[in-house]
């Protein structure tokens, strides 16, 4: 399967208590369909001091499920489906489905 989602996309979530919230893909963990996005999915976990850091609750983002997350389309920031298309040198890329611009820059 081709991946639509990489880190350092934009995307929006589209489902769920965070739902219209626009964030930026921190990691991608594709073994189990999840990705992980800045400001999204906030958990609160108690940390163990360290030498280096103090301890104390500290907030994590979560991974969240790919479906319920969709690309920002580059022209008017609304949620979009990515296609795959092959540009004049052969590069296979992605692209917004309703607006045609590309996504890969």
């Amino acid at each position: 399967m081709a991946a639509k989602i990489k880190k350092g996309d934009t995307v929006v979530i589209i489902s769920g208590k965070d739902k219209g919230t626009q964030g930026e893909v921190l990691k991608v963990l594709p073994d189990e369909n999840k990705v992980v996005v800045r400001g999204v999915g906030l958990v609160k976990r108690h940390q163990k001091p360290s030498q280096m850091d103090p301890g104390g609750m500290k907030s994590f983002e979560a991974p969240i499920h790919v479906s319920n997350v969709a690309h920002v389309d580059p022209r008017d920031g609304k949620a979009v489906r990515v296609g795959f298309k092959v540009d004049q040198h052969g590069r296979k890329t992605r692209f917004a489905k309703r607006s045609g611009e590309s996504i890969d820059v």
